[in-house]
C-alpha cells in the first residue's frame, strides 16, 4: 500500500530519480514559429539576440532637468542656476547641444541631449523665472541610464530550453521580435485504471468512488502547457489495459496512468507495459507516493503515478514535472522553495524523505510560518486544497520543532 512506511533497501531516493529522468530523457518534440503573445509557457528554441543597444542612447531615469553638471552660476543654499534652453518629451530629442549654465527639461525615457550629463529630478529642482535651481552637490551622470545598460547589440539574451514567462515575452519584445522558435506542445495521454472509478456526475454505487486524479493531473498538466488527451477510466482488465496504452503510444509523446502500478493481482498495468516495451517500478524513499514506474510503452515514455489521490499529485509535482520538462525541452527542472519557520513538531525514523502539507501564515516577527495539516493520510484531498505547499523534511532529519528553519515548496510554483 502506498501508505506502508517499509521501504525497502532498494528505494530510490528522490534526487536519485530526478538524475536517471535527466540522465534518460530530453526533448521529444519538434519546433514551431508563434507570434509572441502566445509564447507563454512555452520552452523557446532558439537563441533570441539584441539586434540593438537597450536603451540604444542615454536616456532620463527621471522627469527632470538634464544639463552639464558643475556648469551654471552657485546661489546660496547649494543650488546652481541654470538658463532653460528646450524640452524634451520622451519619443522626441532636442537639435541642438546644451551649453555651460544651460538645461533642457527631460521627461523620463527621453534622449539625453549633446551636451548634458546629469539629470535633476524635479522634485529637487526649483524653477526661477526662465530659469531653474538645480543641486549644486549632484554627481555627474546621475539619473541617467546609460545606452546598452539593458542589453547590449550582438548579446545573447535568452537561450534554448528556457520557459518563456511574463518577463521573458517583454524581454523579446524588447529587441523587437514579434514571433519566435518555440517547442511543439508535449502531447500527453492520461488515463485511470480501477473498477472501483467512476466518473463524476455519474450514479455510482457505495462501493464506488468518483475518480479524482484524471481531473487533478490533467490541471497539473495543463499548467504546464501540454496538450492532455483523456482517455477516462480503464477496467482492471489485462487485455483492456494493454489495448488502450498501444493504441495511445502511437498518437502521444508520453503516457500517464493512476493506479495499477502497485504488485497487487488486480494491478495490471506494469505487466501490460512491460509486454509492450519496458518497465523499471520504483519503490521512492519518499512520503507520500512510495509506488511509481517508469518505461516506454514502443517508443513512447511511460509515467505511472500512485492511485492514492494525494501521492498521485505529490508524486507528479515531484517527479512527472521534471519528467514533462524535460521532455519539452526545458533546461531547468529544478523545483522552486524558499526558506520558512515551522510553526509545528513532527517526528519521523531516519530514512524516509517525507513531504508534510503545510498552509503559510504571518509570524509573530513578521516572517512566514507554516502551519502543519493535522492528517499525515495520503488519501485526504481536503489536505492540498488547505496547504499553500509542501515542507520538505529530508531523510535524515527526524525532528521539526517550531522554529527550525525548513524548505517549503509553493504550490504556486509547482503548477507552473
Amino acid at each position: 500500500m502506498d501508505d506502508c512506511t517499509a521501504h525497502g533497501p532498494t528505494a530510490l531516493s528522490l534526487d536519485q530519480a530526478v538524475a536517471r529522468i535527466d540522465r534518460g530523457f530530453g526533448p521529444v518534440t519538434g519546433t514551431e514559429e508563434v507570434p509572441l503573445r502566445a509564447a507563454l509557457g512555452r520552452v523557446l528554441a532558439e537563441d533570441v539576440t539584441a539586434p540593438l543597444n537597450v536603451p540604444p542612447a542615454d536616456v532620463s531615469a527621471m522627469d527632470g532637468w538634464g544639463y552639464a553638471a558643475g556648469t551654471g552660476a552657485e546661489v546660496a543654499g547649494g543650488f546652481r542656476h541654470l538658463s532653460v534652453v528646450g524640452r524634451v518629451p520622451a519619443g522626441s530629442s532636442f537639435g541642438g547641444v546644451v551649453g555651460a549654465g544651460q538645461a533642457v527639461r527631460i521627461f523620463t525615457g527621453a534622449p539625453v541631449p549633446a551636451g548634458a550629463d546629469t539629470v535633476a529630478m524635479q522634485e529637487d529642482c526649483q524653477g526661477e523665472g526662465d530659469g531653474v535651481l538645480v543641486p549644486a552637490a549632484l554627481k555627474r551622470g546621475a539619473n541617467i541610464r546609460p545606452a546598452g545598460e539593458d542589453m547590449t547589440a550582438g548579446s545573447v539574451v535568452l537561450r534554448p530550453g528556457q520557459r518563456m514567462r511574463a518577463q521573458e515575452v517583454g524581454l523579446a519584445a524588447a529587441v523587437g521580435r514579434a514571433s519566435l522558435s518555440v517547442r511543439k506542445r508535449l502531447r500527453v495521454v492520461l488515463f485511470s485504471t480501477g473498477d472501483e472509478l467512476r466518473e463524476p456526475g455519474t450514479p455510482k454505487p457505495n462501493h464506488a468512488i468518483y475518480d479524482a486524479n484524471r481531473y487533478t493531473l490533467a490541471a497539473q498538466l495543463d499548467a504546464l502547457g501540454v496538450e492532455v488527451r483523456d482517455l477516462g477510466i480503464l477496467p482492471d482488465r489485462p487485455d483492456a489495459t494493454r489495448a488502450a496504452l498501444a493504441d495511445a503510444a502511437g498518437t502521444a509523446d508520453l503516457l500517464i496512468t493512476s493506479g495499477g502500478v502497485s504488485v497487487g493481482e488486480e494491478d495490471h498495468v506494469k505487466a501490460a507495459v512491460d509486454a509492450l516495451g519496458s518497465i523499471d517500478l520504483w519503490t521512492l524513499a519518499i512520503k507520500p507516493g512510495k509506488p511509481l514506474a517508469l518505461g516506454r510503452v514502443g517508443n513512447t515514455p511511460f509515467l505511472g503515478l500512485p492511485g492514492n489521490p494525494v501521492s498521485a499529485m505529490v508524486t507528479f509535482l515531484l517527479v512527472g514535472r521534471p519528467l514533462v520538462l524535460r521532455l519539452s525541452g526545458a533546461t531547468s527542472t529544478a523545483t522552486p522553495r524558499s526558506l520558512v519557520v515551522a510553526g509545528f513538531s513532527f517526528d519521523k525514523k531516519a530514512g524516509r524523505r517525507e513531504f508534510l502539507r503545510a498552509r503559510l501564515e504571518r509570524g509573530a516577527d513578521g516572517r512566514p510560518l507554516a502551519v502543519k495539516f493535522p492528517s499525515n493520510s495520503s488519501g485526504v484531498l481536503t489536505s492540498m486544497v488547505e496547504a499553500d505547499g509542501l515542507v520538505d523534511m529530508p531523510a535524515e532529519t527526524t525532528a521539526i520543532r517550531p522554529g527550525d528553519l525548513v524548505d517549503f515548496l509553493p504550490f504556486t510554483g509547482l503548477f507552473a
